[in-house]
């Protein structure tokens, strides 16, 4: 057991899909793999562990934001083994091209988080994805003629924010979608040495204003949870 999950030696697979919801995480596990047993409930942040065409998959979720999600991504890959990580996640569209229910590779992670000043003082340090789980995802979206987006995604600290027009400058350098963990997913990753690519569906968008309901979010992304089952 680490301090915030009670999973057993041996119970987490060496690749782990991490929706922030676990809503969504029991959801993903249920209807995706074989005889899923649930490893862990503390703080009701639940995780899973099932089989998907003979290969061992763990399903955890992470919470809302990095601070959240960096404990899990830490514990995971310290405490018990992790070599994949793979963000399955919501975001909000910057772009008029990126739809609703678009799927975005995250190919940077920018952020408004502080998480890595502290690392890196007066620097900028860019966290990025594995390139193999990014290639991987994306030759197998195209085989099965999955349209897809890629790029930098930024990673916010904040939901609410006070100006809603702030997006406007992130969108003029490119950035696709804002989401809340990329950022802190890709630090750790590269801390550690191990493998972690973000998979994201848009489920809003900051351009037109359109936006999917909760139980949408977490019941129906499935192109974005078999594009990750089949990425490692």
């Amino acid at each position: 057991m680490s301090t915030h999950i009670e999973a057993k030696p041996g119970e987490i697979a060496e690749t782990v899909l991490m929706p922030g919801d676990p809503l969504r995480a029991k959801w993903i596990a249920e209807t995706f793999l074989q005889d899923p047993f649930c490893y862990n409930n503390v703080r009701g942040m639940l995780g899973y562990t099932g089989i998907f065409e003979g290969k061992r998959i763990s399903v955890q979720g992470s919470g809302m934001g990095i601070p959240s999600a960096m404990i899990y991504y830490h514990e995971l890959i310290k405490d018990y083994g992790v070599k994949n990580i793979i963000r399955v996640g919501s975001a909000g569209s910057y772009q008029k091209d990126v739809k609703i229910r678009d799927i975005v590779l995250a190919m940077a992670a920018s952020t408004t988080s502080g998480i890595n000043n502290a690392r890196f003082v007066n620097c900028d340090y860019s966290p990025t994805a594995s390139f193999e789980l990014l290639l991987a995802a994306a030759s197998y979206a195209k085989q099965r003629g999955i349209d897809i987006k890629a790029g930098n995604v930024l990673s916010a600290d904040e939901f609410y924010e006070d100006d809603p027009n702030d997006y406007r400058l992130w969108a003029n350098y490119g950035v696709l979608c804002v989401e809340m963990e990329a950022a802190g997913l890709y630090t750790v990753a590269a801390k550690y040495d191990i493998r972690a690519l973000a998979i994201l569906t848009i489920s809003d968008s900051l351009v037109t204003g359109q936006h999917t309901s909760s139980e949408e979010r977490e019941s129906t992304f499935r192109e974005m949870i078999d594009i990750a089952l089949h990425t490692t």
